[in-house]
């Protein structure tokens, strides 16, 4: 498997409402989400230890007591043999559109049939952001989806990129030196700028945090929030805007 000069967007949970709800921690359960991933033959972006240098790679296969795993090497040799030397090697990929991450540890170099393999301890602990109850928009290119919040510390508003929305909530991104967030607070009166539909003005409740490392090294903060007391007219307005883009979005995918 070829390296590739764009790795996958490190992700970490900081803080959540129910942190519990993303981890999985039993054997076979994880060893399930493994097999599932080697099934489909999803791309993997295995980072070597805390460094930036990462691997492409994907699941070979994992044994029948769910304890190890194998995984794919890529072409460039000084990276497998520096995963190979790693103490743990940090994955990161997406099973049906829903993010997953974990940790593999003790990885080696050892033949999987007749080619050579990383093969390492399955995961103690998988992250998977599970799918939400609404159907969750992601925000359009083709103009900037803002969301102001009222800042705490200061008497201003930060602008936060919505990245995608739904009926129950939106997540933002926003730069850790704009704003402290934290999980299960409310921010109220913070107002929605729907293009064509005019604004939304709501409360927030920050449901989970997460840390993005960006292609450039840039952290940033992304966090999913949940709409609180939403008045049924700017509910039925984010609905209807949700429609309008997705209706859009199919059209010029089959050139009408």
């Amino acid at each position: 498997m070829a390296d590739s000069a764009r790795p996958a967007i490190k992700f970490e949970l900081l803080q959540s409402d129910d942190f519990e709800q993303y981890l999985l921690h039993e054997r076979r359960e994880i060893g399930y989400i493994l097999r599932q991933l080697a099934a489909r033959r999803c791309m993997i972006t295995a980072y070597v230890g805390d460094s930036a240098r990462f691997l492409m790679s994907s699941v070979l296969s994992v044994s029948d007591d769910d304890r190890s795993v194998y995984l794919d090497i890529g072409n460039d040799e000084s990276i497998n043999n520096a995963a190979a030397a790693a103490d743990s090697l940090l994955c990161l990929t997406q099973l049906d559109k829903v993010k997953v991450q974990f940790s593999v540890t003790r990885p080696h170099i050892a033949n999987f049939g007749k080619y050579p393999a990383l093969l390492a301890d399955t995961p103690e602990v998988l992250l998977r952001l599970q799918r939400r109850e609404y159907y969750r928009l992601t925000a359009p290119v083709s103009h900037s989806l803002i969301c102001r919040i009222p800042s705490p510390n200061l008497n201003s508003r930060v602008e936060a990129r919505v990245i995608d929305i739904s009926g129950g909530g939106l997540a933002v991104i926003v730069p850790p030196k704009d704003m402290s967030l934290s999980t299960d607070e409310k921010y109220m009166d913070c107002r929605l700028d729907l293009p064509e539909f005019g604004p939304v003005t709501t409360t927030l409740r920050v449901r989970n945090i997460f840390r993005i490392g960006s292609r450039n090294g840039t952290d940033m903060l992304r966090a999913g929030c949940q709409f609180e007391d939403l008045p049924v007219p700017m509910a039925n307005a984010i609905q209807r805007y949700i429609l309008r883009v997705e209706r859009d979005r199919k059209a010029r995918e089959i050139g009408e």
